[in-house]
């Protein structure tokens, strides 16, 4: 029987991800989590003599929520800019996740087209002891795997 060591689980804390904004390459250090889905929009496929309805793939949509603590102005001036003069943004993100613990190596996820749902404008908050943070949701039009973490040999 195979069992997954403890050791190849991958670490969130080891990951590193970057923004590529108007051609700049900007390291999201201050980044406190990044989850982005794929999810299918799938049709009803109604077919005579079934009781059940199928359905099938037409299409797919990417979205995703990325955490950081507030620290940086970089979006925050994209979307000013937007509000100034119409004219909307897109960038790109990079996620690598690589344990050095880990058997399985490295995942090198890229999410192409980006777009920011909303920012916060401004915040405060005299009440916590938390350091502030907010959340970016995005969209996206594109997906690639530059590098796939290698299969566990369960040993």
């Amino acid at each position: 029987m195979a069992f997954m060591r403890e050791q190849d689980a991958i670490s969130g804390k080891m990951a590193r991800a970057y923004a590529t904004i108007n051609g700049r390459r900007e390291e999201l250090f201050y980044a406190k989590s990044l989850e982005a889905t794929i999810e299918k929009n799938k049709i009803d496929v109604p077919v005579l003599g079934k009781t059940n309805t199928p359905q099938r793939s037409a299409g797919w949509s990417g979205s995703g929520t990325m955490t950081v603590y507030y620290v940086t102005s970089v979006f925050r001036q994209l979307m000013r800019d937007f509000v100034k003069t119409g004219n909307d943004f897109w960038f790109d993100l990079q996620v690598i996740n690589e344990d050095p613990t880990s058997s399985t190596g490295k995942q090198t996820a890229v999410l192409l087209g980006c777009n920011l749902d909303s920012v916060v404008a401004a915040k405060f908050d005299a009440t916590s002891d938390d350091m502030l943070d907010e959340e970016m949701p995005f969209t996206f039009s594109d997906y690639d795997l530059l590098d796939q973490f290698s299969t566990l040999s369960g040993a």
